[in-house]
């Protein structure tokens, strides 16, 4: 066996049926006595339910979290915080409220509770990406893991089934990338493969019986696993290519990771055979990169990036940014590859892992 270092994250998990109960317990588990709810404008009104839940404990509300994390978003919350005098955060929602706790918490240093109603992992990640004049950044630190998580699988249950194959397929790409990535580990491999495997059964379930309660717990748990995943290691290729085109091209972020996923693999199959064996095993198909793609049709998400709003002439510009400081990758980043990757992704062409060894 290889070396290898593993660090285990500082978070606190409550997880299973009815947990958001146990939220204001949690809040006083932290010292805090005045949380903030942070919310998108869609999911304001699950945000009103939970600050009165939360009483005296809930010091007021912010619902204009947004993708990408922007900075003048949390500078406008930033605000909020100070008026009020916040001494907690509690997000509920996705990855873009998920986020704005993160970017506030790196600039105040306030515990975060995070409620994750989809599946795509960011509550359990040391990892901020802020956009700021059209371009992502991204950083980790400790500052910004969240204390606590809450998974509270009854508040999956009214996902909607596009949301939920999108964000559990984004969920699948961390554990896809940690399989290859530099400094990755035995542990963390095993999370990565169980994760992988638990989102593939339950997705396809849930695209077919959104209430099914079983199917939404075991797609919960594949999500903390992935998410868990994207905390402890490195990504690669997959994840500077959605920041690139999320941050720089305002397209959506769950459907994005959807779409490129399967070109990704397919890039970088020839140089990590064991991690495709691997996401292989865990989807139950023979070819990694084909079956993600058969995994997105099958829970009707989308397949092309020019679905989304990117368009043809964006393909080169999109190259160069995302060539110009590519993140660390088992197999060489090269502008032509990349340029055929995103060109193949932008119509939906069904990738095949051998297509990795001409891109």
């Amino acid at each position: 066996m290889q070396p290898f270092v593993y660090d285990g994250l500082p978070s606190r998990v409550v997880f299973g049926q009815g947990t958001l109960s146990r939220l204001a317990e949690e809040i006083e588990r932290l010292g805090s006595r005045r949380a903030l709810v942070l919310a998108t404008p869609q999911q304001q009104e699950q945000a009103r339910a939970v600050l009165e839940q939360l009483g005296e404990r809930g010091a007021g509300l912010f619902t204009e979290a947004a993708m990408h994390t922007p900075v003048e978003v949390t500078e406008r919350a930033m605000r909020v915080v100070e008026e009020l005098g916040v001494d907690c955060t509690v997000a509920i929602g996705g990855g873009s409220t998920i986020g704005l706790g993160k970017a506030i918490a790196l600039r105040t240093g306030l515990p975060q509770v995070a409620i994750p109603t989809t599946y795509a992992g960011s509550e359990m990640t040391p990892i901020l990406g802020e956009t700021r004049d059209g371009l992502k950044t991204t950083q980790r630190t400790l500052e910004v893991l969240p204390e606590t998580v809450i998974y509270d699988v009854d508040l999956t249950l009214s996902l909607p089934v596009g949301m939920s194959g999108t964000s559990g397929i984004n969920a699948i790409a961390h554990a896809v990338e940690a399989l290859y990535a530099r400094d990755r580990n035995p542990v963390i491999s095993l999370m990565a493969e169980e994760g992988i495997a638990a989102l593939a059964r339950s997705l396809p379930v849930i695209a077919a019986d959104p209430g099914n309660a079983e199917a939404r717990a075991d797609a919960l748990y594949g999500a903390w696993l992935c998410g868990t995943c994207l905390g402890s290691v490195g990504m690669s290729l997959h994840h500077k290519l959605c920041h690139t085109l999320g941050g720089s091209f305002d397209l959506p972020h769950a459907e994005t990771h959807t779409i490129v996923l399967p070109h990704a693999v397919a890039y970088n199959a020839p140089a990590a055979p064991e991690a495709m064996s691997r996401i292989a095993r865990a989807l139950g198909c023979e070819d990694p990169a084909a079956g993600l793609f058969d995994l997105a049709r099958a829970v009707g998400a989308p397949t092309a990036l020019e679905d989304i709003g990117l368009k043809p002439g964006d393909v080169d510009r999109a190259t160069e940014i995302a060539t110009r400081n590519p993140y660390w990758n088992p197999r060489e980043v090269e502008a032509e590859g990349i340029h055929r990757l995103l060109s193949h992704a932008l119509v939906g062409r069904r990738p095949v892992s051998e297509e990795g060894a001409q891109s």
